[in-house]
């Protein structure tokens, strides 16, 4: 049913991290210093369900460690990026993994006040502008994302970045998304990142942005009739 291809498509479980956070506990478990400000952060980890939702503190931790070792971690030259994940998980020394995990707590001291910082807190939708590339504003209106990068395993994807911001905004990803069924009446559900128009003073700029965000999807108005049932007005050719 289309319900129920959404609901697969929005499984919120990430398995990239299935190593990648195994491998950090392993190696905390393993040290014989253990550095007392990562112990609370690593039994969050520990007690993860890999899942991700906008309230999720390990997914704050889980994101920000997984970035920093793939962009700061030392690895073997020429591994793939999954091939870089299942290494650090696996494979990189302990201490590489923890020296990386406890710039990642520092990082999100610094950058949100706290460790564990929500990650709907940091993770946003905003559309400020119809410009292709956007400009971000921490002090500005956004809205929380419960959805995660492809990067990670989300088929939902949902790739957020920073841009002179402490919070990541989304700026790839799913931007038109659409479950069909064909039978004897075409059915179909979509989603539109924002909104139709590119105009920040139209009703529909960002109309579609919580349901986005919800992945709560809207009918198609697939048939004649369902346009003209939804018509806000209609134009006459001559008028």
């Amino acid at each position: 049913t289309l319900d129920k291809l959404i609901e697969v498509a929005y499984d919120p479980y990430l398995p990239a991290f299935e190593k990648m956070i195994s491998g950090l506990v392993k190696a905390w478990d393993a040290s014989t210093e253990k550095d007392p400000k990562l112990a609370k952060p690593i039994e969050v980890l520990r007690n993860w369900d890999l899942k991700v939702s906008a309230d999720s503190v390990a997914m704050s931790l889980a994101h920000f460690y997984g970035s920093n070792c793939l962009s700061r971690g030392k690895r073997p030259r020429g591994l793939g990026r999954m091939e870089a994940v299942d290494y650090f998980g696996t494979k990189a020394p302990h201490d590489d993994r923890l020296n990386i995990f406890s710039q990642t707590v520092n990082e999100l001291n610094r950058k949100f006040g706290k460790w564990d910082t929500p990650w709907g807190e940091i993770n946003r939708f905003q559309r400020l502008t119809g410009d292709i590339n956007l400009a971000f504003d921490d002090d500005a209106e956004s809205l929380p994302v419960g959805l995660a990068s492809g990067n990670w395993g989300a088929l939902a994807s949902y790739g957020a970045r920073s841009r002179d911001t402490n919070r990541i905004y989304g700026s790839s990803g799913n931007s038109f998304v659409a479950v069909v069924e064909f039978g004897d009446k075409v059915k179909a559900k979509t989603l539109l990142a924002g909104g139709q128009s590119g105009d920040p003073a139209s009703p529909h700029f960002v109309d579609q942005a919580q349901r986005y965000v919800d992945g709560n999807f809207k009918d198609v108005a697939y048939y004649r009739e369902d346009v003209k049932a939804r018509a806000k007005r209609e134009y006459h050719p001559g008028e």
